[in-house]
């Protein structure tokens, strides 16, 4: 319960993070450029994929690859272009599955000349249907937050047009369990997160304390997580509640800080009702504007909102990486993350609590339920440390800059993948 991140044990075949798996080395740029679609959120989505989406079709696209993007959530009904991208829209199925072979062959054959190639980046138990046997080589950046790897994921990495790319260390090591061999490409984050006090506006300058409601001499307890999903709620607000309003009737300056969606309208659950459910008080929780949520809060904004945070709470269920934990390390914040999937290497100050096997039946395999007393413990262990800043998180959280995960990760698994190594 509670253990500081520092004492993990489990992996003793070399460090953790990037830079402890081995790849090869290519050289700067491309002399064989491949025409990929990138199947995923839309890159201004503001969600970890379209996160990762903007970053990554960039960055492939200065290389000199042909690179389109084809949305499965955040585009519709017409073709568009993002930064000299062509972006093709989602389809009539919830998960696009019955036009992203399409558009494939469509950017294949608008580009002959270079290998085509699908990268997805999505939950892969939800491609279904014949059209995606046609495509000739897929590349799946696929998210494992399970133990072990339910049967329907393993199933498509098992395909023999799919490439797997995990983007976790447990993630990796999950596949080759299962009898899959996958490259390994860690999820990256921008250069915007920062240590920032405060950013400027058409109306002056904003700290993250100005723009979170609460005062400076408050010690705030942030938590970053879509707001999706009841059964499992995957995020643990509930957990993350109780242990909250238990530990703040010990700490009067306690505030909860909830960068979400409220009332449950993607699905998820009325966070004011959990508030009242568990005791909290109105001054010990806040919001972030909704308004402003629902229209693009901007990075530097956030990563002023991490700053001005003393902890971030964090406790999944599982999680196939969790972006928000390096995001407010490298802004000098410490985190509290569960025990469980990828959590535990993505810490570089902090702390792990512990939990319990929860049994997924509709993914045939295994999430945990965070413990509400480890929560507790580690939110004390952070509460006694104070407001400060963290020099470990920022150099922890430097390995996954966005420059350096494509220099040393996506340079190679692209070469990996044009000279055909489909299992590496």
């Amino acid at each position: 319960m509670g253990k500081n991140a520092r004492k993990r044990q489990g992996r003793t075949n070399g460090p953790t993070g990037p830079g402890s798996r081995a790849t090869p080395t290519v050289t700067r740029g491309t002399s064989d450029p491949r025409a990929i679609l990138w199947a995923s959120n839309s890159p201004w989505a503001q969600t970890g994929y379209g996160q990762q989406t903007a970053q990554a079709t960039q960055r492939l696209n200065a290389d000199g690859h042909k690179v389109a993007i084809a949305s499965n959530y955040g585009l519709e009904g017409a073709v568009s272009t993002w930064r000299d991208i062509p972006h093709f829209p989602r389809g009539f199925d919830l998960y696009s599955n019955d036009v992203i072979p399409a558009h494939m062959a469509s950017w294949a054959n608008a580009n002959q000349g270079a290998k085509p190639l699908l990268v997805t980046l999505f939950d892969t138990w939800i491609f279904k249907g014949e059209p995606w046997e046609h495509v000739e080589h897929i590349a799946s950046w696929v998210p494992i937050d399970h133990s072990p790897i339910p049967p329907d994921v393993a199933a498509w990495c098992k395909r023999p047009n799919v490439t797997p790319i995990a983007m976790s260390e447990f993630g990796q090591d999950a596949l080759l369990a299962a009898g899959v061999e996958a490259l390994y490409v860690p999820h990256a984050i921008e250069k915007v997160f920062t240590p920032t006090e405060s950013i400027t506006t058409p109306t002056g300058r904003l700290t993250g304390r100005e723009f979170m409601g609460i005062d400076p001499d408050k010690f705030v307890v942030t938590m970053n997580a879509a707001n999706k999903g009841r059964v499992p709620c995957r995020k643990s607000f509930a957990e993350a509640f109780l242990a909250f309003s238990m530990f703040a009737d010990r700490h009067d300056d306690a505030v909860l800080y909830l960068h979400t969606e409220d009332r449950g309208a993607m699905g998820g659950i009325d966070l004011h009702h959990l508030a009242q459910a568990v005791g909290l008080q109105p001054h010990q929780f806040a919001f972030v504007d909704a308004y402003a949520y629902r229209t693009n809060i901007p990075q530097d904004l956030l990563a002023a909102v991490y700053t001005a945070s003393d902890v971030l709470l964090a406790p999944s269920m599982g999680e196939g990486f969790g972006i928000p934990v390096i995001e407010a390390q490298a802004c000098g914040t410490p985190v509290i993350v569960s025990n469980f999937s990828a959590q535990p290497e993505l810490v570089g100050d902090g702390w792990l609590v512990e939990g319990q096997p929860w049994w997924d039946a509709a993914q045939r395999s295994w999430l945990i339920t965070p413990t509400v007393p480890s929560i507790i413990e580690a939110l004390e262990a952070a509460y006694d440390r104070g407001q400060c800043s963290s020099d470990k998180a920022i150099e922890f959280a430097s390995k996954y800059d966005a420059d350096y995960v494509y220099e040393r990760y996506w340079r190679p698994t692209i070469k990996a993948l044009t000279l055909s190594e489909v299992r590496p």
